[in-house]
């Protein structure tokens, strides 16, 4: 799968997501760490990316404005880093890119809620 990761994102979680194989932007890579958060989701959206973000305001952006851009919000700490990782692997394992890209996934520790956009 295709992601753009916001700056908040943990290194961590970039790496494990390239270890597993997808290929993964970060928006600092790509000179876009000061842009405006509905830029980052119109470029998630042109470069057909789904946008990873850790700052639950997108929400509001999101369903307030149609970007048809995908993004997933993980809700983790420090101390649940593992566990959202795995609940990550279980969203990408059930949902096919194109369901993710339509989507507004939010992931915490043991469960995550996949709602549809649009």
């Amino acid at each position: 799968m295709r992601f753009l990761t916001d700056q908040d994102v943990w290194a961590t979680t970039v790496r494990w997501l390239r270890e597993a194989g997808h290929d993964v932007v970060t928006v600092a890579s790509i000179g876009l760490a000061e842009a405006s958060d509905a830029d980052l989701l119109r470029v998630a959206h042109d470069q057909r990316r789904i946008f990873v973000i850790r700052d639950r305001d997108f929400g509001a952006l999101v369903f307030a404005h149609d970007f048809g851009a995908g993004v997933i919000y993980l809700r983790m700490l420090p101390s649940t880093q593992n566990a959202v990782h795995q609940e990550l692997e279980r969203v990408l394992q059930e949902h096919s890119e194109s369901e993710l890209k339509k989507a507004f996934v939010v992931v915490e520790p043991g469960r995550h809620r996949f709602r549809k956009l649009g």
